[in-house]
């Protein structure tokens, strides 16, 4: 890492500077009409009594410049932990920088200390620069797999199809 980069653990101080990470990203990837989070909603689940997921931070010459945030899943067929990168952004200004890389190299560090069988993340489609970079770090990409979703009314409506 140069001494002009680093990454840090956010805080709950840094909730306004994650939603405007969060925002960014929702712009980016042309979903910002999608974003509902608000700061109270991310200090409540990120740093309250069972944080849903992690957060840190890249910063460039003392600037926070990308975050990245992620929680842990499980593998069954490993019977072991696994990190999940649910968001990783890098503001424009900051781009080329190696920030992106230096991101996932902390949370592949991470995940090896502790004790995860796998790091995985979802990459759109259409984002040909992020998947170029994600591979070029040696990140496979699962063709055969689909993300499966279910939110709002069809959440309720299966929830509610469970026997009282």
């Amino acid at each position: 890492m140069s001494n002009e980069s680093r990454i840090r653990l956010a805080t709950a101080e840094d909730c306004a500077l994650i939603l405007t990470f969060i925002k960014g990203l929702a712009e980016y990837e042309k979903l910002a009409d999608q974003v509902v989070a608000t700061e109270q909603k991310l200090a409540e689940t990120l740093f309250g009594d069972k944080p849903a997921a992690e957060v840190v931070i890249a910063e460039y010459q003392g600037k926070p410049a990308g975050f990245a945030l992620f929680f842990h899943n499980y593998s069954t067929f490993l019977a072991q932990p696994g990190l999940y990168l649910e968001d990783l952004f890098v503001l424009p200004a900051f781009r080329g920088k190696n920030l992106g890389k230096l991101l996932l190299s902390y949370l592949a560090k991470l995940a090896v200390e502790r004790g995860c069988g796998r790091f995985e993340w979802s990459v759109l489609d259409w984002n040909q620069p992020a998947i170029d970079f994600y591979q070029s770090q040696g990140a496979a990409l699962l063709d055969d797999w689909r993300i499966t979703r279910v939110t709002g009314a069809e959440l309720t409506a299966l929830a509610a199809q469970y026997p009282a």
